[in-house]
């Protein structure tokens, strides 16, 4: 326990040498804890249970920097403790997801940026420290690039588990007016039949249950994956073109040094 002390102390002194940044940590802090007593008052204990994983997560860029002998630089670890605030928070218990449209386009966008930064460093130093290793400035850009996809694509794997095994709707539905689909080809040719103009849709199940959607068809989250991957890849690729334009001419600029992890100065 006193361990574990000693290392919340230690993490709270680091943060505390970057001033903005720790001002800004507490504020979150203090606005997740105000949100977990409202969730407790309201019983709703699955939001409390994201809130202790927001905690959690909070301590992730200070735990990491002690554990990889890195440093992260101020400027990032707000856009992180921002990012994290933003999903869990605002977007799973205060449902602003479903709320505000383009909420989980702005998150995704964010996050493409965000790991595309977090590719560049990890390769920038693998490539930076070793002898054998050497990659061009285009090389390690497009690593960077296909390392913040990669993670996309991970997450979009996930939701798809999430909304297949638990029934959670990660993967957002939308409401559209036409659709093409071979199934509806009575020759069984796989020639596209094309339903337009579609105003509503009735679902019955086999329980006697009927549903109602006006306006449309559900489609069921295939496009809201699409979206999110395009958003993912326009992120990666504003981070990717910085990165490189700043190793092709060998000097760093103000978002390279403020959105790069580095190693510690001994």
């Amino acid at each position: 326990m006193k361990k574990l002390r000693d290392y919340i102390n230690r993490l709270v002194d680091h943060y505390r040498a970057n001033r903005g940044t720790f001002i800004f940590y507490i504020i979150l802090r203090v606005m997740v804890i105000l949100t977990m007593i409202r969730c407790i008052i309201t019983r709703n204990f699955e939001s409390v249970a994201i809130c202790l994983l927001v905690f959690i997560l909070f301590l992730l860029p200070a735990f990491l920097e002690d554990v990889m002998d890195v440093s992260i630089p101020p400027l990032f670890q707000g856009i992180i403790f921002a990012f994290i605030f933003a999903a869990e928070v605002l977007g799973e218990i205060d449902h602003y997801y479903v709320r505000i449209p383009g909420w989980d386009t702005m998150l995704h966008t964010i996050n493409g940026f965000l790991f595309a930064a977090v590719g560049f460093s990890l390769v920038y130093l693998l490539n930076r420290g070793s002898k054998d290793f050497n990659l061009s400035p285009f090389y390690l850009t497009l690593v960077a690039f296909c390392f913040s996809m990669t993670i996309g694509v991970v997450w979009e794997f996930f939701e798809c588990g999430m909304d297949l095994f638990f029934n959670l709707d990660m993967q957002k539905d939308f409401i559209v007016q036409e659709f093409g689909s071979v199934t509806l080809d009575p020759a069984n040719n796989g020639t596209p039949i094309l339903v337009s103009n579609i105003t509503d849709t009735v679902i019955n199940t086999a329980s006697g249950e009927t549903f109602h959607v006006d306006g449309g068809y559900l489609d069921i989250g295939i496009l809201d994956t699409m979206k999110d991957l395009f958003v993912n890849l326009i992120g990666a690729v504003v981070f990717s073109v910085i990165g490189f334009i700043s190793l092709k001419k060998d000097k760093s600029n103000k978002v390279t040094d403020n959105l790069m992890i580095k190693p510690n100065e001994h």
